[in-house]
């Protein structure tokens, strides 16, 4: 039994060290990944337990950001099709008018 506890925790450690990697800088609240990842792996059960606490909790008030209006959402949320941004479209256009140059004569 004791065993599988130990088991559980590796891979909760392992488990926290991916999404470590994988998360965005207010996830980490600003701390670098390499600290956190020192963290849970010298620190394990208490690492593993406010790693994912801190986790949760961020991604949990981007969640309810994600139903406020677009204007009160981070820009990091908002659709990044280029298709959506006007500017965008208009360097799009502008480039196809330079690439095009003007027009033959007959």
């Amino acid at each position: 039994m004791r065993n599988l506890v130990v088991l559980a925790l590796i891979g909760l450690a392992i488990y926290c060290l991916f999404d470590i990697v994988r998360s965005t800088r207010d996830e980490r609240l600003g701390i670098h990944p390499l600290l956190w990842i020192v963290f849970v792996l010298f620190v394990p059960l208490l690492g593993v337990l406010v790693w994912l606490g801190v986790r949760w909790s961020r991604r949990a008030a981007y969640a309810e950001l994600s139903d406020a209006p677009p204007a009160k959402r981070p820009e990091r949320l908002r659709s990044s099709a280029p298709d959506d941004d006007p500017d965008f479209l208009r360097r799009l256009d502008e480039e196809r008018r330079r690439n095009d140059g003007p027009p033959a004569a007959s």
